[in-house]
């Protein structure tokens, strides 16, 4: 039987396999992949503008992922960790100026068709000062804006604490956004409407992270957040990860063909879908 298998967080990088790991990934049985930016050694982010030269680079990988048959969704954003290093170099008043023009950058690649999602976008996963957390979410709020005025979801990169759905869930609805259209990438298996406060869940696919989250329900995604590093060929998780996940858990019984559906193509379809230009 012939299923889709959809890994929602995965990078490519210059330096790395790049096509050759999606290559494995369609070999595994993968059908599609959000494709997320990440910042490229390749392009150093000085100014706002340089972000358009970086997301072009995530834009080539998705055209030659497309070419090889695979369904993808690209994501594109100012990676959030990037304020901490521009502040220390420009100030943090123009580090934030130059992330709000990378937010606008992005949203502007969705709006055109280029792209079909915001992502990773957000703020540390680790402590940081208070005055780089606000100016981050000053940035986040701004992207959930465009996306509020251009209609498409926003991937999020933040930490994962208690309180933090139920923060991004106010966020949204503040923007006038669909708190479903904010994904939270690297998602504790939090999927009842209590624990993610509608906001979706995109769970590494460890088996202990996804056999809990299944215990829960089904409204969530899998993700390896691939890195695409040739010096860690396995971070975070390997390329493969997903389908074995996916074909394991469906042979075992634990996934239905309904399951799956839901997951790797009913899902992914409806929240990055509406700008796709496949």
């Amino acid at each position: 039987m012939s299923l889709p298998i959809y890994d929602d967080h995965l990078h490519l990088s210059p330096s790395g396999r790049n096509i050759d790991a999606l290559r494995e990934f369609k070999a595994e049985g993968g059908t599609g992949l959000t494709l997320v930016t990440l910042p490229y050694p390749e392009v150093m982010i000085s100014e706002g503008d340089d972000f358009e030269r970086s997301f072009d680079i995530t834009l080539d990988f998705a055209r030659r992922g497309k070419e090889l048959g695979l369904k993808i969704y690209t994501a594109v954003g100012p990676y959030p960790i990037l304020m901490m290093s521009l502040a220390e170099h420009v100030g943090l008043e123009r580090a934030e100026a130059i992330m709000m023009r990378g937010m606008d950058i992005a949203a502007s690649m969705v709006e055109d068709g280029r792209a079909d999602l915001i992502g990773e976008v957000g703020r540390s996963h680790f402590d940081a000062p208070s005055e780089i957390v606000d100016a981050c979410n000053r940035v986040l709020q701004h992207g959930m804006d465009l996306a509020h005025d251009i209609g498409c979801a926003v991937m999020i990169h933040c930490e994962s604490e208690e309180g933090t759905d139920g923060n991004l869930a106010s966020m949204a609805r503040s923007s006038g956004l669909d708190p479903r259209m904010v994904i939270k990438h690297s998602s504790p298996p939090w999927v009842t409407p209590e624990e993610t406060h509608g906001i979706t869940p995109s769970i590494p696919a460890s088996r202990k992270l996804i056999r809990e989250a299944l215990s829960k329900g089904r409204n969530f995604m899998m993700e390896t957040d691939f890195i695409d590093d040739p010096q860690r060929p396995t971070s975070i998780m390997a390329v493969n990860t997903v389908p074995k996940r996916i074909k394991g858990l469906f042979a075992s019984g634990e996934l239905d063909e309904e399951d799956v559906y839901r997951m790797c193509q009913d899902m992914p379809d409806s929240l990055y879908g509406i700008h796709s230009r496949r």
